[in-house]
């Protein structure tokens, strides 16, 4: 896999992956940045959740259950020192759809985060990663 970062000015770049798809990043104002786009450290995050996410959807599919929707929404505390890495990363998926197994969402989360998500097990060699999951039958999400 190989990416280009090109830088714009300031603290601005654009990445660009292999398959063509770009993406804007930027710092913060009083880091230099224009706020035109990402950070970095988000765009972890971002990668990290669409990784974890695209495991869970597949999972529940292959098991054949009705999921109508999927939202993961993180939330990551960082050092108070540079490098202000990652300290605990916690991902909390709410899954839409009737009748779904909450034995199977567990299991799909479980595989994701213990088997296929790249991106989360690597993270989580440095980071604290923690999961949990609501399921939103979709009666309850149309209101």
């Amino acid at each position: 896999m190989k990416v280009t970062i090109k830088w714009i000015d300031g603290v601005s770049f654009v990445g660009e992956s292999e398959t063509g798809h770009a993406v804007v990043l930027d710092g913060a104002p009083e880091n230099g940045g224009r706020n035109i786009g990402m950070r970095p450290m988000e765009m972890l995050l971002i990668g990290m959740g669409a990784c974890t996410s695209f495991d869970v959807v597949a999972i529940l599919k292959k098991a054949r259950q009705p999921i109508i929707d999927c939202v993961a929404e993180i939330d990551a505390a960082r050092a108070d020192e540079i490098p202000k890495v990652f300290t605990t990363i916690h991902v909390h998926f709410v899954v839409t759809g009737d009748n779904l197994n909450p034995t199977q969402v567990e299991r799909a989360v479980k595989l994701s985060a213990e088997k296929y998500c790249s991106a989360s097990i690597m993270l989580s060699k440095s980071v604290e990663i923690t999961h949990s999951f609501e399921i939103k039958p979709l009666s309850v999400a149309a209101t």
